[in-house]
């Protein structure tokens, strides 16, 4: 590969990331200085037009301020930024049970609360990489405390005091959603970095979390990764038991190979390459481009009606993921699609007035919502994006080996 292009392209996300990215939401709405935590829902020149708080973006808001910490030096308004998300989550986010909202409004108080366990995720990944960049000992214990609710739930979901209202009738079908394991593996692999006293016990349950994806949702026969299945694992001929998130596909796979990295298991890293070779041909719009959101693997009609829009997690995931591949395989096909995402996702997602991604395109790639932040976008998935891309495409350009990004 032409290291020319490589470090070019290494300064590219770089400058994407500080020159645009994050520069774009420190001068919008985000930042909530009176009550503290992020407004994320903003238009597209990142004016708010709703300022009820997701919790989730307290949480990943918080982690991806604590990164650029980690990752580019602490500067003030970074430090101040990851602060506003901290105390907003300690103060009202956190429900008497321990478990946490979903939704505030802007002054913290509650409005919902949801089954499954991604706000208590986000608040995981974001105190554990705050109390890492801050040396801070008690966000550090928080961040454990929490994902040890998160172990006990995913172990024995119907224990009290975390018994809520199932989704559907387990005595009639009981299901497994594959987001759940996967949100514990790189919940625990940021602890692990996080924490390195604690990487032993936090590499078992990465593994124990790994192991349950293969058994349950990894299904080489079908060559996909299905979202929703039995509890033992069963396929559910249904439009939910046939639905296939690529992008939820492609971000597990990444996952699986730091993993494999990590742990120096090859066996690992041969599954998430499949998983990931799967999703590029099964994903991919062959007519207009891009990645569609859902697919059914039976290639029956999907539920969702948003199932053919092109959203711009999706070729976050797809970027890190393929850009790992790479680097190592050093297969160029991984290559060739980096570079065919690459284009696709700057030329349709990025905003050249405004800075910043749009979040939704329809199929044929054109723009459906102006919105730059809802109570889903914000501060996240691009930015850990590009700094991801920034760090694998530094090793490719050094010829180094690809280490850990987690």
């Amino acid at each position: 590969m032409d290291k020319k292009k490589i470090s070019e392209l290494r300064q590219f996300y770089h400058e994407q990331l500080l020159d645009d990215c994050i520069p774009f939401w420190m001068k919008s709405d985000l930042l909530d200085k009176e009550y503290g935590g992020y407004i994320s829902s903003v238009d597209r020149e990142g004016k708010c037009y709703n300022d009820d708080k997701s919790v989730w973006f307290a949480g990943r808001g918080l982690w991806t301020f604590s990164a650029l910490c980690n990752r580019y030096g602490k500067r003030d308004e970074w430090v101040e930024a990851a602060k506003l998300g901290k105390d907003f989550l300690e103060k009202y986010c956190v429900d008497s049970d321990g478990r946490m909202f979903f939704q505030t409004t802007r002054d913290g108080r509650p409005l919902r609360k949801r089954r499954y366990m991604f706000s208590e995720s986000f608040y995981v990944v974001g105190m554990a990489e705050y109390g890492a960049a801050m040396d801070d000992e008690d966000a550090l214990e928080k961040a454990e405390a929490c994902f040890d609710l998160m172990l006990r739930m995913y172990n024995d979901p119907s224990v009290d005091p975390f018994k809520i209202t199932p989704k559907s009738y387990a005595s009639t079908r009981s299901e497994r959603a594959a987001a759940v394991p996967m949100v514990m593996v790189s919940s625990a692999q940021i602890l692990r970095r996080c924490i390195p006293e604690k990487a032993a016990y936090y590499s078992e349950i990465v593994k124990q979390m790994a192991d349950d994806i293969f058994k349950y949702h990894y299904k080489p026969d079908m060559q996909c990764s299905l979202e929703t299945v039995r509890s033992d694992g069963g396929f559910i001929d249904n439009p939910a038991g046939r639905t296939v998130n690529p992008g939820h596909s492609m971000e597990n796979s990444w996952f699986l190979m730091n993993e494999g990295i990590y742990s120096g298991d090859k066996e690992i890293i041969d599954k998430a390459l499949k998983l990931l070779d799967w999703m590029l041909e099964l994903g991919w719009d062959k007519e207009y481009g891009g990645f569609y959101y859902y697919v059914d693997i039976k290639g029956r009609p999907c539920e969702q009606l948003e199932y053919d829009m092109k959203l711009w997690w999706v070729h976050n995931e797809a970027l890190i993921a393929t850009l790992m591949a790479y680097g190592l395989t050093k297969d160029e096909k991984y290559w060739q699609w980096f570079e065919r995402i690459h284009e696709y996702a700057f030329s349709h997602f990025h905003d050249k007035e405004y800075g910043e991604w749009y979040g939704y395109l329809h199929r044929d790639g054109t723009v459906s919502h102006t919105q730059k932040g809802s109570m889903w976008k914000g501060p996240y998935h691009l930015p850990r994006a590009l700094m991801t891309c920034e760090k694998l495409l530094s090793m490719l350009e050094n010829d180094e080996p690809i280490k850990p990004v987690l």
